[in-house]
């Protein structure tokens, strides 16, 4: 396919750090951490730390999932935090501690291991230790809790550590069972300070409950997807926040009553999305068929090769956000950015 008429990933700068912004002021006090996983929810990272970073309320604090992630928003980042809370290999956990990296912690031969690394280097590592309130995503089991804590305040004291956060996960499977994980998270926090631990960072949330639980906050909230536009599946819009981000695909050929868009399955759009609405210059349009490198959709009057269709976007067009389009098939949004291929340019806008 010539280069000109290839899918394009449109993102907008402007867009993000207004989404920042709204963030900021909905979480007050508590302090952001902006999540950046699997690129930055495919929106690319390098970008992102650098508008986050420059914008007129900085983001203070990051949060890279793993330790590579972690390494680049670090080289776009050098003064701010930030934090990896996969479970890493002892070459990354060097990586980490060289690079000042933050460390989450969720089981005790991982804290071991963290803290050999730190004796070997001579760095003090920062770690967060993570409770397991019921979410199961690995984590601590609160009988265990006493006796970790005890082997981190333990390295603390002897100055190879300092414990600097409590973190975990919310199953978001009803209130009431997240009223219950924020009850075992509270008790975890008062052994950790009962056993002399004075952690700053204490971060429970997410996008969602972050945003309409505020009850559940602690001094920070992990946010992703809200930050990039994306809304949670079966979840209301934002307010104050939009998609930062439109998929563009060019029409390259009119086929009687239907037309052909350059994008397809090879770039990484589900072909079970048949039937989804996508934007084009006459407004909303139905996918009849998702192929391997195009999509045929519905056809409208006077559509001619070149014409710029919306598969998913803020709406300008009458597409559906990502999230909608996830929903008809029981996936997250951030799922629709994230599968696009190299195949679909990232272009980023003011």
């Amino acid at each position: 396919m010539d280069a000109l008429m290839a899918p394009t990933l449109e993102i907008s700068r402007s867009r993000f750090v207004r989404n920042l912004a709204a963030v900021h002021e909905r979480i007050a006090p508590a302090q952001l951490m902006l999540a950046m996983k699997d690129d930055a929810y495919g929106h690319g990272v390098e970008w992102a730390v650098a508008a986050a970073v420059s914008a007129e309320r900085p983001v203070e604090l990051f949060g890279g999932y793993d330790v590579h992630t972690s390494l680049r928003i670090r080289a776009q980042a050098e003064h701010a935090r930030v934090f990896g809370w996969a479970t890493s290999s002892d070459e990354e956990i060097e990586l980490a501690l060289s690079a000042r990296i933050e460390l989450g912690i969720g089981e005790a031969g991982y804290l071991r291991r963290v803290i050999e690394m730190s004796e070997t280097l001579g760095l003090r590592a920062r770690v967060h230790l993570k409770i397991d309130t019921g979410l199961h995503r690995n984590g601590i089991r609160p009988e265990d809790w006493p006796a970790v804590v005890a082997d981190a305040m333990t390295a603390q004291r002897a100055g190879l550590i300092e414990v600097v956060g409590v973190w975990s996960h919310l199953a978001e499977a009803s209130d009431a069972e997240d009223d219950e994980s924020a009850r075992e998270f509270r008790d975890a926090v008062d052994v950790l300070r009962a056993s002399g631990g004075t952690p700053d960072a204490l971060h429970l949330t997410a996008s969602a409950a972050s945003w309409w639980r505020p009850e559940l906050r602690g001094t920070v909230c992990r946010i992703g997807a809200f930050c990039y536009g994306i809304r949670s599946a079966e979840g209301p819009d934002i307010p104050g926040v939009a998609p930062i981000a439109s998929l563009r695909a060019k029409v390259i050929e009119e086929r009687g009553d239907d037309v052909v868009i350059g994008v397809g399955a090879f770039h990484g759009l589900p072909s079970v999305l048949a039937g989804a609405a996508i934007g084009s210059p006459g407004g909303p349009r139905e996918i009849v068929r998702i192929d391997a490198t195009s999509t045929v959709v519905r056809g409208w009057s006077g559509a001619r090769a070149g014409d710029t269709t919306t598969v998913f976007g803020p709406g300008a067009q009458g597409e559906s956000d990502a999230t909608t389009l996830a929903e008809r098939i029981g996936t997250v949004g951030e799922e629709i950015i994230t599968r696009l291929t190299s195949g679909v340019r990232r272009v980023i806008n003011d």
